[in-house]
């Protein structure tokens, strides 16, 4: 072999590489440069959702920057990145995500979990038991439900914090794991899409994990990222981190 074909298939083969990384995994999901301002000094950050938020934290004393009330998840994974590259800042970060929770179970407990602790940045991602609990028939919500619960949830978060800075995530599932097959694909497009729709009409930024994990399969199995397509792998954690950030940061 020449040395100029060698060292072709090198860079190649490194190429490819980066690509099948969960960052190159992210940079083709969700092209584009990152944001940047939005954590300023002193800010009081705060992860909502179900139990993909939840991964496992202590409830008991639920304490801001602790390794323990933050779970294994991307939330973990998002916040110690977050204190470690910004330190400057001194943020405050809170994971009050519960395993099982509907949007109509936030608003229950929205002013413990959320109005009280005042963030200035709040990330949500919710909307897959709205479907899987109905899908099961442990609920009899709709996906109008969803959307309208959602609305008034988030009007009720701008009316008391007004300044607040929101995020949202795209409620997602991944095929060919335990509990997701096909039967998913068409109603969970709607729950995304109603999720879409609340997230433009508060224009907020919008964190795009189905493209995120659609892009991902084309490098390792759904098992790989989450076992039954909804509960993400340590692979999965790492990969909605590294996508968080990369519209958030």
């Amino acid at each position: 072999m020449n040395l100029s074909r060698r060292n072709f298939l090198l860079k190649s083969s490194a190429g490819a590489a980066a690509l099948a990384s969960i960052p190159g995994i992210v940079s083709a999901a969700i092209p584009g440069e990152k944001k940047a301002g939005l954590f300023k000094k002193d800010d009081v950050v705060l992860f909502q959702g179900d139990s993909i938020t939840d991964a496992g934290r202590e409830k008991t004393k639920e304490l801001p920057n602790n390794g323990s009330s933050f779970g294994g998840g991307y939330a973990f994974l998002t916040a110690s990145y977050l204190l470690n590259a910004m330190p400057e800042n001194n943020l405050t970060i809170y994971n009050r995500g519960i395993s099982g929770n509907k949007v109509f179970q936030l608003a229950d407990r929205w002013d413990k979990d959320c109005v009280d602790l005042k963030p200035n940045v709040l990330s949500i991602l919710i909307g897959v038991n709205d479907y899987w609990h109905k899908r099961n028939g442990h609920y009899d919500g709709t996906v109008e439900v969803y959307e309208n619960d959602y609305m008034k949830l988030l009007e009720r978060t701008k009316a008391a914090l007004p300044g607040v800075k929101l995020v949202l995530c795209e409620p997602f599932y991944v095929l060919e794991t335990t509990a997701v097959d096909e039967t998913w694909v068409e109603p969970m497009k709607q729950y995304q899409a109603a999720a879409k729709h609340v997230s433009d009409a508060f224009d907020t930024l919008w964190v795009p994990f189905q493209k995120v994990y659609d892009e991902a399969i084309k490098h390792a199995p759904g098992a790989y990222w989450t076992g039954d397509g909804v509960h993400p792998s340590m692979a999965g954690a790492q990969l909605m981190a590294e996508a968080w950030l990369k519209v958030v940061k």
